[in-house]
Parts: structure tokens; C-alpha cells; sequence
């Protein structure tokens, strides 16, 4: 239940109330909160700043198809929704989930894992060595 200053009371389902505590308890730790439709439209600006990149940089992922966008009419400005950043958002995490995945794997086989600390070092150049033959040899 959602209870009002007044003590008005609202029931709430499951998933709001998960999502207003997770809300408060952010806010209890001073971070920046913000709830909006995901149909939300966003300028290039905006949705530079939400992704973390700059413009011009966001400009190149349409061009490129990564991200849609449309048009608005009568003029070259450039609206994106919010839904298609937070997909483009979750690809990317999960592209580089998978090569930082890559790279323990990697690690593991070359038995990186296995070497003490202050070998490290020498142990990565061998391995990078390692794995340059192979690939010559392919």
C-alpha cells in the first residue's frame, strides 16, 4: 500500500513497490533518480548524455544503424526513443560481457591464473607471444 500524507491508501502491485524502494533507497545514498516512459523521445544531446558518449559519436551509431531515430518533420532534427538506447545499452553490456568473458578463458588456458604475482608481467609477454604464433601458424 501506498500511504498518502493525508492518509489516503493506494494498493500497489508487486513490481511498483519493488521499484519505489529501489528508488528511495538510492536517494537515501544521494544518487540521481529518474523514471520515465520508455517511449520517452530524447534530442541527440539528451540521448548522448543518458548513453555517456558525445554527439558526435551518437551521430556516427545512426548512420551506422545501431540506434534508430526519426525524423522530425520539416526539419533535419533527430529524435530518439528511450527504449531503443536502453536495448543498444543492454547489446553493448552484453558484447562486452562476452569478451571480457574471452579473455579469462584465454587467461585460463594459458595458465595465467596459475603464476605467482611477480612473474605477471613476463608471464603475460609469453603468453601474447604464445598466442601470436599460434595465429601465425593458422
Amino acid at each position: 500500500m501506498l500511504l498518502g500524507p493525508d492518509g489516503e491508501q493506494i494498493p500497489l502491485p508487486l513490481e511498483v513497490y519493488e521499484t519505489l524502494t529501489q528508488i528511495v533507497d538510492a536517494m537515501k545514498h544521494h544518487r540521481a533518480v529518474t523514471v520515465a516512459p520508455i517511449d520517452q523521445k530524447l534530442t541527440t544531446q539528451a540521448a548522448a548524455d543518458y548513453l555517456g558518449i558525445s554527439r558526435p559519436t551518437l551521430i556516427k551509431l545512426i548512420e551506422q544503424k545501431k540506434i534508430p531515430c526519426e525524423m522530425v518533420d520539416g526539419s533535419r532534427h533527430r529524435r530518439l526513443v528511450l527504449g531503443d538506447l536502453i536495448d543498444y545499452q543492454s547489446k553493448r553490456s552484453a558484447e562486452h560481457r562476452a569478451a571480457l568473458q574471452s579473455l579469462v578463458e584465454d587467461a585460463e588456458e594459458t595458465g595465467l591464473y596459475d603464476v605467482p604475482a611477480e612473474d605477471y608481467q613476463d608471464a603475460i609477454r609469453a603468453a601474447r607471444k604464445e598466442i601470436a604464433g599460434e595465429r601465425k601458424a593458422q
